[in-house]
């Protein structure tokens, strides 16, 4: 994956209505910031910024791009833009919300909500070496997915796919309610533009169509990421790649693995979305829906948790994992995570 090469912009810095904090994450594609309006009010905000088409030194404000580069560039950010448009338009507690975007030095600001709480990426790496085994209990792993398929659906209806559902763009707030983050749609169709670009799919979460131009991509390519990220919260580390899986498939043994922990109704909807034929997965996130239904009333009991996992509600379990808020204020280690995950 491709790391951010340019600079961010000053703190301090002033655009539209919105003072610029600091810089609070970053990846190949963009820079988020953390930034206050006029009345004080926190957002987060997403400056397109692709490093493999533009350059930009401490000190500038405005990208440097080749000629080469500028025709793929220019597509790119009206991607980015009719993408934060699009999303503008959603108003669901499972995606991110959208409240405006701008454009200034020569690119597309996205500004979103922020809010506090980690992603489930970082919730699952704190867990995964627990003496118990289980990373993410069963129970637990069905309530956020739930709320998920829930706003995915919801973007599926708006005519949007994700395209990078990962447990890194999956945000939980304080109250253990996700969200979606960082949508991939615009970083695609870029892709497709300028194969020189870098991959912008994450191993692992990738659906194997998105390794091949000439696949169709739709519902389907989300709904494998979706048994993706169920997957890594149960197992502790992302499924086999699915380039790798077409010359040694090394799944079968690792349901066996998760069979141990959870139950076989779970483990085999997670099979299903990960299957390699996209005309084999649930073929929209309702049908996804309908089958997590059926595999609850089916499923047998998984084993017993720890005790201390006992009767805890969602909003408990991501308390305990995270630790208290106050506690943490005391410890003088308070954190305030992005509401993003750029790529």
């Amino acid at each position: 994956m491709a790391a951010q090469t340019n600079a961010p912009l000053p703190d301090g810095m002033q655009m539209s209505g919105y003072t610029l904090i600091k810089k609070i994450s970053s990846g190949g594609f963009s820079i988020v910031y953390l930034a206050e309006d006029a009345e004080g009010q926190r957002f987060a905000i997403k400056e397109y910024l692709p490093s493999t088409l533009v350059k930009r030194d401490p000190g500038q404000l405005v990208p440097a791009i080749s000629t080469e580069n500028l025709a793929t560039y220019r597509n790119g950010l009206k991607c980015f833009f009719e993408e934060g448009r699009a999303l503008a338009r959603i108003l669901h507690p499972n995606v991110v919300r959208v409240v405006n975007f701008f454009r200034a030095n020569e690119t597309v600001y996205m500004v979103m909500a922020y809010e506090e709480g980690r992603s489930l990426q970082e919730l699952i790496l704190r867990n995964r070496n627990r003496p118990d085994k289980i990373v993410i209990s069963e129970r637990h792993v069905r309530a956020v997915f739930a709320q998920v398929m829930n706003g995915l659906r919801e973007v599926h209806a708006n005519r949007m796919l994700h395209l990078d559902l990962k447990p890194a763009n999956i945000y939980m707030r304080l109250d253990g309610s996700p969200t979606l983050l960082d949508f991939g749609a615009a970083r695609q169709t870029l892709t497709a533009d300028a194969p020189k670009l870098f991959p912008m799919y994450t191993p692992g979460f990738a659906a194997p169509e998105l390794y091949k131009k000439s696949q169709q991509l739709g519902p389907w390519t989300d709904v494998y990421s979706i048994g993706a990220s169920m997957f890594a919260c149960m197992m502790g580390a992302p499924p086999q790649p699915a380039d790798q899986r077409d010359l040694n498939d090394k799944m079968p043994a690792l349901y066996e693995q998760l069979r141990e922990r959870y139950s076989s109704s779970l483990v085999d909807l997670i099979d299903a979305c990960l299957n390699l034929d996209p005309l084999k997965r649930p073929q929209s996130v309702f049908a996804l829906q309908k089958r997590l239904r059926e595999s609850d009333r089916r499923a047998e009991p998984p084993p017993a948790p720890a005790p201390a996992e006992r009767g805890r509600s969602v909003r408990g379990w991501l308390g305990a994992v995270t630790g208290r808020l106050g506690r943490r204020t005391a410890q003088g280690n308070t954190t305030q995570t992005r509401m993003t995950g750029p790529r």
